[in-house]
């Protein structure tokens, strides 16, 4: 194990679009990072490691948190980024699709978040963040999205839970909840369409998420708060 000093910060998702960009603003902050997803590619920085894997399952959340801690001695922030939206009415879901969304949404965050606790009541505080969708708090008629709401909705309570359970031990939690933001998996031909369900008509940027966990990190007296970066989507319409 080698504890180099540096602050590090544990990503999932973090392949592409959101979580590749806070791959890069932390390493700009000179964190190292721990970096995960199913198909994430090596990397040259040797400040950075990559653990490929599906977050559902318990296995790679144990594989991310022993590569922080052998590499680096500790783990100061998780955020918790990677989750799967499937919008479809609620009757033409299937199991497969619960399957899929309630296993990295919410088995992705349970096990990988409880890895990163136990380290961080070792060495004596970290701070956790989950990215959730506005969608919990302002639904969308023409977004029907009862698998997010129901997972993103518990990543959000359980946000709140774990900045009362840890508050006196030095462990912040906040959520950053989100419109919809311009990335990979939203294809350009639909932007214009997605921009108009945002109260500022646009969509978001990846730097407007980045911008707002980078905030909650350096904010230490910040905890239990669901940071809405979703221009007015949540306010109202």
């Amino acid at each position: 194990m080698s504890n180099s000093g540096k602050k590090v910060a544990v990503i999932t998702g973090a392949s592409q679009g959101i979580g590749a960009g806070l791959v890069e603003a932390y390493r700009k902050r000179g964190h190292a990072v721990v970096a995960t997803s199913r198909t994430i590619a090596a990397s040259d920085d040797p400040d950075v490691v990559t653990v490929q894997g599906d977050i559902a399952d318990p296995a790679t959340a144990e594989r991310v948190a022993a590569a922080a801690i052998e590499r680096f001695g500790r783990i100061d922030t998780l955020v918790n980024n990677a989750g799967i939206f499937v919008a479809k009415p609620f009757t033409e879901y299937t199991q497969e699709d619960y399957d899929a969304v309630t296993g990295v949404n919410l088995s992705g965050f349970f096990r990988i978040t409880q890895l990163a606790v136990e380290q961080m009541l070792r060495q004596g505080g970290g701070h956790i963040v989950q990215i959730t969708t506005s969608l919990v708090d302002h639904a969308l008629s023409a977004v029907p999205s009862v698998l997010a709401s129901l997972t993103k909705g518990g990543l959000q309570s359980a946000t709140k839970a774990l900045a009362v359970e840890y508050a006196t031990r030095g462990i912040r939690s906040n959520a950053v909840s989100l419109g919809v933001v311009k990335t990979p998996m939203h294809s350009e031909e639909y932007f214009e369409t997605f921009a108009a369900l945002h109260p500022v008509g646009r969509m978001g940027e990846i730097s407007d998420v980045v911008d707002a966990v980078l905030y909650l990190d350096d904010a230490p007296f910040v905890t239990g708060e669901v940071l809405h970066v979703d221009g007015g989507q949540s306010a109202g319409h």
